[in-house]
């Protein structure tokens, strides 16, 4: 039996269709999403679809996916080694957008893993471009990503 309060849910405020509402989704279960009128309402739904679709798997004999660590269990730092041609492609990009190396990789790896398309509103529109500078067209496999466009890291959801 599982516990669907162990999932985590990130729940805002939205509009759609002009309507306010509260939207609630489950990280472990991307395609899930319940809406209401109260942040609470929004909880409670989640809650209940959790448990429903445990069952609903349990019965066709299929897992369900386990709840996620929270994010604060992790330091939130990576050592990472890069191609010189990389390095020096994400440093000119950073730099030309004037923010920092880490910023921008941070930026990077958030749009390509999806973890900032929920924070996406519809006043923010993410843009990549591929890059036209002879510095980068003489690395055709690389494929650099404006990050002009991005929500700052404060205002993502912690869930």
């Amino acid at each position: 039996m599982i516990d669907p309060h162990t999932y985590g849910i990130e729940i805002r405020h939205r509009r759609i269709d002009g309507e306010a509402v509260y939207e609630a989704r489950v990280r472990e279960l991307p395609d899930l999403a319940e809406y209401a009128d109260t942040f609470d309402e929004a909880y409670e739904l989640a809650i209940d679809a959790i448990a429903t679709t445990a069952e609903v798997l349990a019965e066709r004999g299929k897992p369900m996916p386990t709840p996620q660590e929270p994010a604060d269990d992790w330091s939130g730092r990576v050592t990472l080694r890069l191609p010189k041609s990389l390095h020096r492609a994400l440093s000119e990009t950073a730099d030309s957008e004037g923010s920092s190396l880490n910023q921008h990789i941070v930026n990077v790896l958030s749009y390509f893993s999806g973890y900032a398309r929920g924070l996406q509103t519809e006043d923010h529109l993410w843009h990549s471009s591929v890059a036209r500078s002879n510095k980068v067209s003489e690395h055709p496999h690389l494929r650099l990503v404006s990050s002009r466009e991005y929500l700052e890291p404060a205002t993502y959801a912690h869930g």
